[in-house]
């Protein structure tokens, strides 16, 4: 792909670039550039105040310029005339290092140095819903156990049709779209690839499953747990490290039960070892913490974790071997930060290689069922609250990830909690009146 912008836009009919990065809350910031400008923007940068953001900035900083990556520009397949580009922030010259990209590509860079390539895939689940937010917008969607439902999927096949071909002409290689364990629930599966890359299309995914809902006259959310009796939106992430030339698994074992290398099992025990810290990144909202704590939902299951333990192939787990060469994360949930989950993955893997970090027992026992009877593993956090408190105690992680950001991420995030403290509900009304 060419990296002169002005000369792509000429060449593919493109009139308006939409330069855009990624806050530190997973929201999508962007500015509309007509071609006519790309090339000054593509020197310069697009200017933003980092303060009218989620990050951690003040109206006194200077300018940000979110300067546009053309090796990672997307041709919006719904409006050819407008093509989207992932961009890093710089302020007076230099890099932001609270910046979610920034991190990711210092995290790429420490595993390059090491000789490592880490490669992810997502797994991206999303709900379906009115416009008003209010309920699913299927009403015949009531199944008790509506997941892989075909008559369900086939009622909004032509939005998930038309995302998936949109995937498919992006060269994306999609390979599954289905009805999830909720009502109104979707996933939908593309190959996995190298983290950055994996996570420029988990950000471009989450603003093209928007777009095209709306054109359809519904709302696409990816909020956790937006229903409390249906099952949540989770984003398990798959991950294996290969060589500098990204042709040998070095997570592969053949000779292993599980066919995991001793490398493999260290970037696991990194993952084991900072589990509660992490949390505070993979699972980054008040409401988050409704799913990883939530009772049985409707379908039977929450289907997702609430204790720090990994298996074989067994959903019931945190961490799963689902095949040799990689395992799966199901940790994170839907309003995870592209970049910061890939980010945090990266970094406590390679504290594992480094620490040669033992994993600890694998437990081939139904967590829902026999769970209980854990009685050596450490649970995950109850709420955000308990889960930054657990970050800001990681001092080794919040090094790797760098001081600026977690300083930052940290007094952003307090303040989130404190404005939900804040709130007055009617559960205190109810409970406590007659005190």
């Amino acid at each position: 792909m060419s990296e002169d912008l002005a000369s792509l836009a000429k060449d593919r009919g493109i009139r308006y670039f939409m330069i855009s990065y990624t806050d530190l809350f997973g929201v999508q910031r962007a500015k509309l550039v007509p071609a006519s400008a790309i090339a000054e923007m593509q020197q310069d940068g697009a200017g933003f105040a980092g303060f009218a953001t989620w990050l951690d900035m003040t109206p006194a900083h200077p300018d940000l310029f979110a300067m546009p990556d053309a090796a990672a520009v997307v041709q919006l397949p719904w409006r050819k005339e407008v093509a989207w580009v992932a961009a890093d922030c710089v302020m007076e010259n230099k890099p932001v290092l609270q910046a979610p990209r920034t991190i990711l590509k210092n995290m790429v860079a420490a595993a390059a140095g090491q000789g490592l390539r880490v490669k992810t895939g997502v797994e991206a689940e999303f709900f379906l819903i009115d416009p008003d937010g209010a309920v699913i917008s299927d009403g015949k969607d009531n199944a008790s156990k509506p997941c892989y439902d075909q008559l369900a999927l086939m009622r909004r096949y032509d939005v998930i049709a038309e995302i998936c071909d949109h995937m498919q002409e992006l060269g994306w290689k999609p390979y599954q779209n289905d009805h999830e364990d909720a009502n109104g629930q979707f996933e939908m599966n593309w190959a996995f690839d190298d983290a950055l890359i994996t996570a420029d299309r988990h950000s471009f995914f989450k603003f093209m499953v928007r777009s095209v809902a709306e054109k359809h006259g519904l709302r696409a959310t990816f909020m956790p747990k937006p229903f409390p009796n249906l099952t949540g939106s989770g984003c398990h992430i798959h991950v294996s490290v290969w060589d500098e030339s990204g042709t040998t698994n070095k997570f592969h074992d053949e000779s292993d039960e599980m066919g995991l290398s001793q490398q493999g099992y260290h970037f696991l025990g990194g993952i084991m070892k900072h589990a509660e810290a992490i949390a505070a990144i993979t699972n980054p909202t008040v409401n988050s913490y409704k799913r990883i704590n939530a009772p049985r939902t409707m379908s039977g299951a929450t289907w997702s974790p609430n204790t720090v333990t990994w298996t074989g192939n067994n959903r019931t787990h945190m961490v799963r071997v689902p095949g040799k060469g990689r395992f799966e994360l199901r940790l994170p949930d839907g309003a995870v930060n592209p970049y910061l989950l890939q980010a945090v993955v990266i970094a406590v893997g390679l504290s594992g290689i480094a620490s040669k970090a033992d994993p600890g027992k694998r437990l081939d026992i139904d967590m829902y069922a026999l769970g209980h009877t854990v009685k050596d593993a450490p649970r995950l956090p109850l709420n955000l609250l308990d889960a930054l408190r657990a970050f800001d105690k990681d001092d080794a992680l919040k090094a790797a990830l760098g001081t600026e950001f977690s300083e930052a991420y940290l007094n952003l995030k307090r303040n989130d909690w404190n404005n939900y403290s804040a709130q007055f509900t009617e559960w205190e009304r109810a409970t406590t009146l007659d005190i």
